[in-house]
Formats: structure tokens, C-alpha cells, sequence
């Protein structure tokens, strides 16, 4: 995904070890590093959400023992960076089939994430809510 400002943001999985971020800096003409946003040894099931707007970058993804083989996420992590995208607010939301829409409000101070009547937000100011 290409950022306005000339940045690029890939996520990705890798088998047995979680989902992992990288970022290209057109400054320095290359790649960052993949560094680990959700370090899981469970499957990782089809596709990752990623947005950006305005300065702020959000992502899921989903994870469960045997999602390769069709059972539906056991796992879902959401995700938002903002500034040099070193780092990454987490929520860890399990028993759950996982995200289907990220909304990033105008400015980048808010993330929603959504599946149908469920949402879990994020503000600039206060991250994720507290893990209940």
C-alpha cells in the first residue's frame, strides 16, 4: 500500500511464526526489515486488512490452529501505526471470526474496525480499550 508521502507498507504472514510488517522509505530506496506485529504459531487464515489515511496506517489479520484447512479464525489482531510506523498498537480479540472493514476518520485520530454490529475502536489519544 502506498502512502501519500512516498512511503510503502506490506504486511504479510509467515507459517508458524505470526504477521509481520515491513515499510519502504523512498529516502533511503529500500525495504525495512520484517518485523513481527503478532507473534502466533496458529495457522494464518486468508487475507490481511490494511488502510492508511492521513498519516495513519491500520491492519488485521486472522489466525486459528487449522485455518489453513477451513476452520474460521480463533485469533484476530488489529493494529495501527502512525508517524515512522516503528511502532504498532495491538488488540488481541479471540473467539472471534475477525475483522471485515477497517475506517480511518478523516486526520488519522480514529480507526474503527468492524464485523456486521461489532466494532473496536482507536483514538491518537487513547490507543485500543483495555483488554477485558
Amino acid at each position: 500500500m502506498k502512502l501519500a508521502d512516498g512511503r510503502r507498507v506490506a504486511m504479510h504472514y509467515m507459517s508458524g511464526k505470526g504477521l509481520y510488517v515491513q515499510d519502504y522509505s523512498p529516502r533511503a530506496k529500500g525495504w525495512s526489515k520484517p518485523a513481527v506485529i503478532y507473534k502466533t504459531r496458529t495457522d494464518a487464515c486468508q487475507g490481511i486488512g490494511l488502510k492508511a489515511k492521513d498519516g495513519t496506517v491500520a491492519a488485521f489479520g486472522d489466525f486459528a490452529r487449522y485455518c489453513a484447512d477451513g476452520e474460521p479464525p480463533m485469533e484476530s489482531v488489529a493494529a495501527v501505526a502512525t508517524g515512522s510506523l516503528t511502532k504498532w498498537d495491538k488488540h488481541l480479540t479471540t473467539n472471534f471470526d475477525g475483522w471485515q472493514k477497517i475506517a480511518v476518520a478523516p486526520g488519522g485520530k480514529k480507526v474503527t474496525f468492524s464485523r456486521y454490529s461489532k466494532t473496536l475502536r482507536w483514538t491518537k489519544a487513547a490507543g485500543f480499550p483495555a483488554a477485558r
